[in-house]
């Protein structure tokens, strides 16, 4: 795509959301014209402002806002601000969407609709903006598709007026298969929905029985046995590197990070503080 000076544009797709594209942008004197989508757009002004005409009015998106857009509604864009709109998007198929719906219980025959295009909604702004940048990293499909399916839970039973689903069992079986499974996979963990479908319940209602069970996602939960093993693996003297490889980590530095959340120390040190131990 041809940009004006300044200006950047990046699609993508995270492997763990099929049917998800993604976009991080930077607009200045670009200017849309009317057009319409497929699917639904939810996207985030990270800084400045954009203007656009839809359903008959004009708006106005500052900084902080979401906006939504409708499949099939016409819609065009343009700066709203001198220094033009920074933008981050989520351009999820329909049949994400429908399949949403489904894990949800709800009737997926008609596609949600939001009445509003401007939500000034700063709890889920601040979500959907973490979970977009959840997508550009390393982290695991279980953390990732367990991110999206709470993020999009909050905005359609906040602004499309859908009703909340029906409140899960106790499934104490399918929550103690899954830790089985989840520690026999730490290096290698499986996506939310293998080890739903694992257990036999959709994604959805797993990952609310696993909560409600543990008092954490899936993906919290592994993070915290990953970092207990890791404990036991230093403690026999075991190099933080042979550690980080061992129990799936991105690097050394993804190790560290975690381990000094939990225990206030980097890994290092806590091997050197280990075998101190040891030789008294």
């Amino acid at each position: 795509m041809d940009l004006e000076q300044g200006e950047s544009i990046r699609f993508w797709q995270t492997p763990p959301l099929t049917g998800v594209e993604l976009l991080t942008a930077r607009y200045i004197e670009h200017r849309f014209v009317p057009h319409v989508h497929d699917g639904f757009v939810i996207g985030m002004i990270i800084e400045g402002a954009q203007r656009y005409r839809y359903r008959g009015a004009e708006h106005l998106a500052a900084t902080g806002t979401l906006v939504l857009i409708n499949p099939d509604e016409v819609h065009n864009g343009h700066k709203g601000h001198d220094a033009g709109w920074r933008y981050r998007a989520f351009y999820p198929d329909n049949t994400q969407i429908q399949q949403l719906l489904e894990e949800l219980e709800l009737p997926a025959s008609h596609l949600p609709t939001f009445n509003d295009t401007l939500l000034y909604d700063c709890d889920l702004f601040r979500g959907l903006f973490q979970l977009h940048q959840l997508l550009e990293g390393p982290e695991t499909a279980l953390q990732q598709q367990t991110a999206w399916r709470q993020m999009m839970l909050a905005l359609l039973n906040r602004h499309a007026r859908l009703p909340l689903p029906a409140k899960p069992g106790v499934e104490h079986r399918a929550v103690s298969r899954a830790k089985e499974v989840l520690q026999a996979r730490l290096a290698e963990p499986p996506s939310l929905e293998e080890l739903a479908a694992t257990v036999n319940l959709s994604p959805f209602h797993f990952a609310r029985v696993f909560q409600r069970a543990t008092g954490m996602p899936p993906h919290t939960w592994l993070m915290q046995q990953r970092i207990a093993h890791a404990r036991a693996l230093l403690q026999q003297g075991c190099l933080p590197l042979q550690v980080a490889t061992q129990l799936g980590f991105a690097d050394q530095s993804h190790l560290n990070r975690q381990f000094k959340k939990v225990y206030g120390v980097g890994p290092g040190a806590y091997r050197l503080a280990s075998a101190n131990s040891d030789r008294r």
